[in-house]
């Protein structure tokens, strides 16, 4: 995988992110429905960007940390059972909410931090990030002779980072206004699939090409 490739799959990832309501625009929605203003909407979007973020952040550091204590191979093969076991969880749990409606800006926050680790958002991106020069382990470095230092790993961890959570942002944000200005909720009774269940096999199905990629 080119790191063209990689960066291009992180923002693809972070639209389909945005795509899911389960990720934060259905809430949003429902808050500027509640309050009458499309201010509400685009004012949520900003907490729930940021805990989508530091979910993903997360992985992102304890990825960078972990690869330079095991190989590439080892963590692909990590990674592979991971998302498998991962994407069989998401088929049969369920996530209930527990923020309401009057949720603050801390709420909504903690609330998308929480819905976004529940939904396994950020072990998606494991398979792409280990193609990026984030640890010790990236294949492209090994292969020059060289390893990549702290600065350049974190650098490239705060793009991965961005880029996603931009592409996530940009996305819930045009489907949160599309569906409170024209389309109204009553079209998610009738017309929308079930994302989680897609995701729940995308996870499975990128589990197992990992561990292809592992073994070959």
């Amino acid at each position: 995988m080119s790191d063209l490739w990689a960066w291009t799959t992180l923002a693809g990832l972070g639209a389909f992110h945005g795509l899911n309501p389960a990720m934060g625009w259905l809430f949003a929605v429902g808050l500027g429905l509640q309050r009458k203003s499309r201010s509400a909407i685009l004012a949520s979007l900003l907490p729930i960007a940021i805990g989508h973020a530091l979910s993903i952040a997360a992985v992102v550091l304890a990825l960078a940390l972990l690869s330079a204590l095991i190989n590439l191979t080892m963590l692909q093969l990590t990674a592979g059972i991971g998302l498998i076991v991962f994407g069989f969880y998401r088929l049969v749990a369920r996530h209930k909410g527990q923020v309401g409606m009057e949720a603050g800006f801390r709420d909504l926050l903690v609330w998308s931090f929480l819905m976004a680790t529940g939904h396994g958002a950020g072990a998606m991106l494991i398979p792409v990030l280990l193609e990026l020069p984030m640890s010790q382990g990236h294949a492209s470095h090994a292969q020059h002779g060289m390893m990549p230092g702290k600065g350049d790993s974190v650098a490239t961890g705060l793009v991965a980072v961005t880029l996603h959570t931009l592409a996530m942002l940009i996305v819930a944000g045009v489907i949160a206004l599309v569906v409170y200005e024209w389309v109204g909720l009553a079209f998610l009774r009738r017309g929308w699939i079930n994302v989680d269940l897609v995701w729940a096999l995308a996870l499975i199905v990128t589990g197992i090409g990992t561990l292809f990629l592992a073994i070959s």
